[in-house]
């Protein structure tokens, strides 16, 4: 760029009127200038009494701004030869070998790492979190607000220091000690408050684990269908994955799988993650011995068990453990609202005190006063009584949705069990195409998932995951109607499939 041309670029740009001195301005220019490759590395400057005179400005001012450049290393001074454009100054969007525009997608695939790639690309995470039929939300309209506001008003009249700093170590300790008793008393889990670790949920205690417990390239089980959240956790984390099917009794591993132990053991054996099945005794006694024999790490995701309908109650297979090789996970996401972003681990004792540490030291913990709230919360008995009547009322809601279901599509219709959770999984014949079917909810208002999607590795059987929790009474009959305006056409389109094949 010539000299003339460079003063004709910081005329057009400068702004006498602004409040901004104009040897900011100068500098600002440049810089941009540079970085953007019109001005090349290798490039001489104007003197400063010759860009000062072209722009009508003081000596003083065009020399401010040079002397930034050089501190930032943009411009190199070479004594009695000038100023020169560095050749360490970065060049970036005009240079020929950039991979690309910051704002172009390929740059930023190309700039991803594989794990970082294979998470965007496979990612599963709605941005639809309320409404019908979103699985896994509860209904946040009805969270006693107004207890947990008096409670939390309590605590910020006169708040303690330690509760408005960094958390260290596990926890607060009077929430670890009220949940353990809960989880004693309702799950059977066998513990001690020392050996509870408060997380910001289930996806924050699999990435505390995979890291503590587990190294690049080790395996993990994850049941097939299965959550695909801590599938993407592990994976990001280094583990490597391998699908075991799910059949009435819970995972199912071959014995091509059984000759190869993994790392890990994910499982949810109360309410298997989509499907519904609860893991059979003899199954939970194979899956623990075999974890012993291997030194495997059972992970149980307790996710929703606390929102059971019918049947017997059902221990945790925690509870059973004699040999300290289950890592037990819950959360708070599905009882209270997920925004709480609470949760919490029950681990052997050997490994609490580093988990503790590990936590502090990845995370770089808070939400104390949260948890000083949630023990108040908890202490008084209101947890227990929002349980008492959220259960009363997903039970309820699930009724009807299954109602309409059996409406629509007679009393045979395959649907998942119903003794527990937020959802239900509605089967659909082999070869209808569940992902289109969700697609087409949406442009309806409607968040259902396809549970072909749910499995990794093989092609996975058709169905819609529909939450029916955070559905009101009144609307799930009418959202279901509207639902079935695309599932009709799917399943038409399939029943025509094999005719026109073979026409």
């Amino acid at each position: 760029m010539r000299d003339v041309s460079l003063s004709e670029v910081l005329l057009q740009r400068l702004d006498r009127g602004e409040k901004e001195p104009l040897s900011r301005q100068i500098y600002t220019v440049l810089r941009t200038l540079i970085l953007d490759g019109e001005i090349a590395a290798g490039v001489k400057m104007p003197a400063t009494r010759t860009l000062a005179d072209d722009l009508g400005l003081s000596r003083n001012t065009v020399m401010h701004a040079y002397e930034q450049l050089l501190a930032e290393g943009y411009v190199v001074s070479a004594f009695g030869s000038g100023t020169f454009v560095s050749d360490t100054a970065p060049r970036t969007r005009g240079a020929g070998h950039s991979p690309g525009h910051a704002d172009d997608p390929a740059w930023h695939q190309a700039a991803l790492s594989g794990r970082g790639a294979r998470l965007v690309r496979l990612a599963s995470a709605s941005d639809s979190q309320l409404g019908a039929f979103v699985p896994g939300v509860p209904d946040v309209s009805l969270f006693p607000h107004a207890i947990w506001n008096k409670l939390l008003g309590r605590r910020w009249r006169s708040p303690p220091p330690d509760l408005l700093t960094y958390a260290h170590g596990a926890g607060y300790m009077p929430l670890r000690r009220v949940l353990a008793e809960h989880l004693r008393l309702s799950r059977a889990v066998r513990c001690e408050p020392e050996q509870v670790v408060l997380t910001t949920g289930i996806h924050q205690s699999i990435g505390l684990l995979a890291r503590l417990l587990g190294d690049a390239g080790q395996a993990a089980w994850m049941e097939n269908p299965g959550y695909w959240g801590a599938r993407a956790m592990l994976q990001a984390c280094g583990i490597e994955t391998v699908p075991v099917d799910v059949d009435d009794e819970g995972m199912a591993p071959d014995a091509a799988q059984l000759a190869r132990p993994p790392r890990f053991i994910f499982v949810t054996p109360s309410h298997q993650y989509p499907l519904g099945h609860i893991m059979s005794l003899s199954r939970r006694r194979a899956l623990l011995d075999y974890a012993r024999q291997h030194g495997a790490w059972i992970v149980e995701d307790d996710y929703d068990s606390e929102f059971r309908f019918g049947g017997k109650p059902l221990a945790s297979l925690q509870g059973m453990d004699q040999h300290d090789r289950v890592l037990y996970l819950g959360t708070f996401s599905k009882t209270l609202y997920p925004g709480i972003r609470l949760g919490y681990m029950v681990l052997p004792r050997a490994l609490a005190a580093p988990f503790g540490i590990g936590l502090s030291e990845l995370y770089r913990e808070g939400r104390l006063m949260d948890q000083a709230v949630l023990a108040d919360f908890i202490e008084k008995g209101h947890y227990a009584t929002h349980l008492r009547r959220m259960r009363q009322v997903y039970a309820r809601r699930q009724t009807l949705l299954r109602d309409a279901i059996t409406a629509q599509f007679g009393p045979g219709w395959p649907i998942s069990t119903h003794e527990a959770g937020l959802h239900l999984v509605m089967h659909l014949p082999a070869g209808t195409d569940d992902l289109g079917i969700a697609i087409a909810a949406r442009t309806l208002g409607l968040a259902v998932r396809p549970l072909s999607r749910y499995y990794e590795g093989t092609a996975g059987a058709p169905g819609l995951l529909l939450g029916y929790a955070c559905v009101p009474d009144n609307l799930i009959g009418p959202s279901f109607q509207r639902l079935v305006q695309v599932i009709t056409p799917a399943l038409e389109h399939r029943r025509r499939a094999p005719m026109t094949r073979g026409a």
